[in-house]
């Protein structure tokens, strides 16, 4: 309760709001088999896959025949798999990754012909906008690891994460304006994550930049080779399973909340959290571990 509290002190939405809001947006309902969700015929694949294990959930874009496009159906499904009990204690960390060469190539064109019509191309974008915005109010880290091609949104996917670890192979782009179609909405996330003048370059000539370059500009967090890629992401996502997670959903929260402010105001408002912080049974569970020298139990 403290953390809800310290994050509507501060107009930060606590952790329920995600699972309200989701409601709102469609009406998909979870089955009680692992995290397969209802509404689609059960004989149908699913476009993405979810395990959780260790407070760990490993979601997989597993359409790599069509090389991971982010197609309405994918998303819906991404959505719900970032979703499913996100206020439960026993999840710590999302990973997001992806079956095949390419992570993502961006939207399915088919999905975007005068023929779809604009009703829509706008529910295309409108759900996801409301991924991208998740991953970022989501109570807890998530983690893009790629391997290979992540382009138009599948780049902005990838910017939208928290960390993003590469393989040495991978590339970004968003090419859209080379069928004329200009990547306003992954432009969104690009120019956040990296320089500005990178990221119009990348959105007005639509070329590629190498996982060296993406992770000098701060598109990535890390970037490895390809046979330690798995390795790297899990010895990350090990480490803030094993941390307190009340502590890490108020610290992500605040982390977003102060990059918008002006420095007065920024450091007011982290102070304020410090203070919140300290009221947590697991902050001073872990002063105290730390002041007797132990390992402390958090209580999540």
């Amino acid at each position: 309760m403290a953390l809800v509290a310290g994050l509507w002190a501060f107009g930060l939405k606590g952790p329920g709001w995600l699972l309200r809001r989701a409601w709102t947006l469609h009406a998909a309902a979870f089955c009680n088999r692992g995290l397969e969700a209802t509404g689609r015929p059960e004989s149908e694949p699913r476009l993405t896959s979810a395990r959780q294990r260790d407070g760990i959930r490993n979601i997989v874009l597993s359409n790599p025949k069509k090389r991971n496009a982010l197609s309405l159906e994918m998303l819906k499904s991404l959505q719900n798999d970032i979703l499913h009990e996100a206020e439960s204690k026993d999840l710590k960390v999302i990973i997001i990754s992806a079956e095949g060469p390419v992570f993502s190539s961006g939207h399915d064109l088919r999905e975007l012909t005068e023929e779809q019509g604009h009703d829509h191309h706008m529910e295309v974008f409108r759900i996801c906008s409301e991924v991208m915005m998740l991953i970022r109010n989501h109570p807890v880290p998530i983690i893009a690891m790629v391997n290979g091609l992540a382009s138009a949104a599948g780049c902005q996917l990838v910017a939208s994460c928290d960390i993003a670890v590469a393989s040495d192979k991978s590339s970004f782009a968003t090419p859209g304006v080379n069928v004329g179609l200009f990547c306003s909405t992954p432009g969104v996330a690009l120019g956040r994550a990296v320089p500005r003048k990178v990221a119009l370059e990348m959105l007005c000539t639509g070329e590629p930049i190498s996982a060296q370059q993406a992770l000098l500009h701060g598109l990535l967090s890390k970037v490895v080779p390809e046979e330690q890629l798995e390795e790297e992401t899990m010895r990350i996502a090990r480490k803030i399973a094993s941390l307190s997670r009340p502590v890490m959903s108020l610290g992500k929260a605040m982390f977003y909340k102060q990059l918008t402010q002006d420095l007065r105001t920024a450091y007011h408002l982290t102070s304020q959290t410090m203070v919140d912080n300290l009221a947590l049974g697991d902050a001073q569970e872990g002063i105290k571990a730390f002041i007797q020298k132990r390992k402390p139990t958090w209580t999540h």
